[in-house]
C-alpha cells in the first residue's frame, strides 16, 4: 500500500463527545480578566458567522479536564451557557487556548460555533506509520508536511491521520494526491504538494530542503483553524 490513510479516532457522527457548563458574562477588559483568573476562571468567547460574539467564563478545572478527556486539536463539543435567562446548549469548536508564556497556565479560549450538518475546514496532524522499503536499503524517510488541511462534517473529524509509507522506495515521494482519505473527507491543499520523501542516504538533506521550498509559499495555508464552508 502507498499513502494509504487511518485515523485514530473520530467524534461521534451525530453528537459531541464532550460537555463543558460557561457562564455568560457582561464585564470586560483587563480588571473584569482577572477577577476571573483570582476566582480560578477564565475569560473566553463564543462566536460564528452570522452571530454576535458572546461572552463567556469557564472554570479552569473544568477547561482542564476538557482537555484531558479529550484528545488530538480538534475538539467538539456542546456548550452549556447559562445567563440570566437560563441555560442554552451551543455546538462549538475550541478553536484557540492562550497561554502564560511563563506559568503555563490558561489566559483566554476561544470556541467558534459549528453545525454538525455543515462542512468545516480544519488542519489535522499527520503521523507516518510503517517502515518504507527504501529505508531497508538504506535511504532515509524525510517528512516534509506536518499537517493536512481538509474538509469534513464535524462528526467526521480525526485527532490525527496515520498515513501508510511502507511501500516508498528510495526517490519516491508521497504527494496530498496519493492519499486515500475517508470517505466523506477532502483534502484542501493542493494535490501535487509532497507529504514525505524516501531519499539515498547522501541526498536526503539536500533534497529534502528542496521539497520545503516547494511547498513553502505554494504550500503555506493562510486559514487559521476552522471556517465554514
Amino acid at each position: 500500500r502507498r499513502g494509504g490513510a487511518s485515523l485514530t479516532k473520530n467524534q461521534e457522527e451525530n453528537m459531541p463527545e464532550q460537555v463543558l457548563a460557561v457562564q455568560m458574562r457582561k464585564d470586560t477588559g483587563k480588571g473584569a480578566a482577572r477577577k476571573l483568573r483570582q476566582n480560578k476562571e477564565i475569560p473566553a468567547v463564543f462566536y460564528g458567522p452570522g452571530r454576535d460574539p458572546i461572552m463567556l467564563s469557564v472554570n479552569y478545572s473544568e477547561l482542564q479536564r476538557l482537555l484531558k478527556e479529550a484528545s488530538g486539536e480538534n475538539i467538539i463539543l456542546d456548550l452549556e451557557v447559562t445567563s440570566d435567562t437560563g441555560t442554552e446548549s451551543m455546538t462549538a469548536m475550541l478553536k484557540e487556548i492562550q497561554m502564560d508564556p511563563v506559568k503555563e497556565t490558561f489566559l483566554h479560549a476561544d470556541f467558534y460555533e459549528v453545525s454538525m450538518d455543515k462542512k468545516i475546514t480544519v488542519d489535522v496532524p499527520i503521523q507516518l506509520v510503517n517502515t518504507p522499503v527504501g529505508v531497508t536499503k538504506g535511504g532515509v524517510l524525510q517528512p516534509i508536511r506536518r499537517e493536512l488541511t481538509i474538509s469534513c462534517l464535524p462528526g467526521k473529524l480525526m485527532d490525527r491521520l496515520d498515513i501508510d509509507v511502507s511501500g516508498l522506495d528510495i526517490g519516491d515521494s508521497l504527494h496530498v494526491r496519493d492519499i486515500k482519505l475517508p470517505e466523506g473527507i477532502v483534502p484542501v491543499d493542493e494535490g501535487h504538494l509532497t507529504v514525505a520523501i524516501v531519499s539515498a542516504p547522501a541526498v536526503s538533506a539536500e533534497k529534502a530542503e528542496e521539497e520545503e521550498m516547494e511547498t513553502g509559499e505554494e504550500g503555506e495555508v493562510t486559514e487559521q483553524g476552522a471556517e465554514e464552508s
